[in-house]
């Protein structure tokens, strides 16, 4: 019975510390961070493209999504089964004509519909380089670049 409560108070004191340290320093920090040695082929850090003149936005989201907090001035093309994949790629041409590249984002890190509607935008080949973003829409976020978002610390 000794140890239990023992261990009762080392959990305690833990519980303390750990309140202690959450209300000096606050909350952990999250952000994501784009590691370039990570990047597979095909994918690009925010802070390789971010500023550069002649880039296309794509937004990969659904169309809902894109609507409430898109990248101002990217364009939609998702694959939405219940989307006109003729009308986004007729939408796009002119864009991606004009654009010397072209970044691809989705919602997090992992989203593999990004990698999808890059090949897609490659295989009209109108186009220069076109990559996918690292970190999606968190990475933007985080950055500051969507309307009502604040950059991060």
């Amino acid at each position: 019975m000794k140890s239990l409560g023992q261990f009762a108070v080392l959990v305690a004191l833990t519980w303390v510390a750990a309140g202690a340290t959450w209300w000096i320093k606050g909350p952990p920090e999250r952000l994501f961070h784009c590691d370039p040695a990570s990047l597979k082929p095909g994918e690009v850090c925010l802070e390789d493209v971010k500023g550069q003149q002649g880039l296309l936005w794509i937004d990969a989201r659904s169309r809902s999504k894109w609507q409430a907090d898109g990248l101002p001035g990217s364009i939609l093309w998702n694959l939405d089964p219940d989307e006109d994949m003729r009308v986004f790629e007729a939408e796009a041409a002119p864009h991606l004509l004009e654009a010397s590249r072209v970044v691809v984002y989705c919602d997090d890190q992992n989203c593999g519909i990004s990698h999808q509607v890059a090949d897609r935008v490659r295989a009209l080949d109108l186009a220069g380089e076109v990559v996918v973003l690292k970190g999606g829409f968190r990475a933007l976020r985080e950055a500051g670049m969507i309307k009502g978002s604040n950059p991060a610390p």
